[in-house]
């Protein structure tokens, strides 16, 4: 696979990754906004306070989750894939003498054919480590030593 094919896929994999999170935070809230407005008042009284308390309270962690994940895509959306690195940063697709990673937000593994890609995020241990770091430069984790074999 061509390199900048590569670091595409891997790219829309991420922003597919970030787009299926907001649309099930999105249809989550929905659900409870929509149980908080048809819910009546009821005779149990207190039950039903406590139970709507409660809907309310998942209403809240629903929507600081949609804030992280808003925040994740938007640093997603400036990111530049076009632009060559002579040094590791953000956006970066670095092939290792071990694994491959592409440094943007942490989505898990993207397999291709052929190839497997770590997609993490700048603020991992191991992205840390490789920020700034260019070609034939190696770096230690967990105590292995890992080689920079190829910056995309």
């Amino acid at each position: 696979m061509p390199h900048n094919t590569l670091k595409e896929n891997t790219f829309q994999f991420c922003k597919d990754f970030i787009d299926n999170r907001l649309n099930r935070l999105h249809k989550q809230i929905q659900e409870i906004q929509t149980a908080l407005s048809s819910e009546t008042k009821s005779s149990a009284g207190d039950k039903h306070e406590t139970g709507r308390a409660m809907v309310q309270l998942e209403r809240e962690k629903l929507g600081a989750q949609l804030a992280e994940a808003e925040k994740v895509a938007q640093l997603l959306s400036k990111i530049d894939i076009e632009k060559s690195q002579e040094k590791i940063g953000l956006g970066s697709l670095v092939k290792t003498n071990k694994l491959s990673y592409f440094i943007a937000i942490s989505a898990g593994e993207y397999k291709g054919k052929d190839v497997s890609v770590y997609c993490i995020s700048a603020a991992t241990p191991i992205a840390k480590l490789l920020l700034g770091k260019s070609v034939n430069e190696a770096i230690v984790f967990n105590g292995i030593e890992t080689i920079i074999k190829d910056i995309i």
